[in-house]
């Protein structure tokens, strides 16, 4: 049954269990918790300049690494945080990215203490339901979209760092805010299927 499906056409995917796996159970697929839109958006920071499947590697190194992503801990890192994270080799070790993240906690936090919801903020740009896309070929997904600047301008606006307009383009396309599923992909109809209005 698995041999006969037809996914999208990502480059490296076809045969690799975990980046299928990634695929057909998770990419694309509306995400509306405001912890797990976090630890997404940190890590397709620490994925700049490198392939998502390195980080996908690494994630479950990443998890534990920082807690979890648990932002309240993750705001709390002090330098002894920041040197083990820089020594541990099961993750992307880069000072910049690292500050970023525990940076992105307390910004999180603080969203959070004024009253504004991470989800709500998230889903604000599309008006709480995904865009749904029709591509039928992987050579007309675009990097970036001007909504895409819009979303990073308002997350650099608020203090995130590593969230270019293509960076939080493949984050909006990982966390279902887009819908970018191939038409022809086992997956585009299946994903449409569960969006959900955003409720408060």
């Amino acid at each position: 049954m698995a041999d006969t499906l037809i996914r999208c056409g990502w480059r490296g995917m076809a045969g690799d269990p975990l980046y299928e796996a990634y695929h057909d159970t998770e990419w694309g697929v509306p995400e509306y918790d405001s912890r797990a839109l976090w630890e997404k958006l940190v890590l397709d920071g620490f994925q700049a300049g490198l392939a998502w499947i390195t980080i996908l590697r690494k994630r479950d190194a990443f998890r534990a690494a920082f807690d979890n992503f648990d932002p309240g801990k993750v705001a709390a890192y002090g330098e002894a945080d920041r040197a083990r994270l820089m020594a541990d080799a099961g993750i992307v070790r880069s000072n910049a990215k690292i500050d970023a993240a525990i940076n992105s906690a307390r910004i999180y936090l603080a969203m959070r203490d004024a009253g504004e919801d991470f989800s709500d903020f998230c889903w604000s740009f599309t008006g709480g339901k995904p865009l749904q896309n029709r591509w039928d070929d992987v050579g007309q997904v675009p990097a970036k979209t001007a909504l895409a600047e819009e979303v990073a301008a308002a997350l650099k606006a608020r203090g995130f760092k590593f969230v270019g307009p293509v960076i939080v383009y493949a984050w909006m396309q990982a966390t279902g805010i887009v819908n970018d599923h191939l038409t022809g992909c086992f997956r585009h109809d299946a994903v449409k299927a569960e969006r959900r209005e955003l409720v408060r």
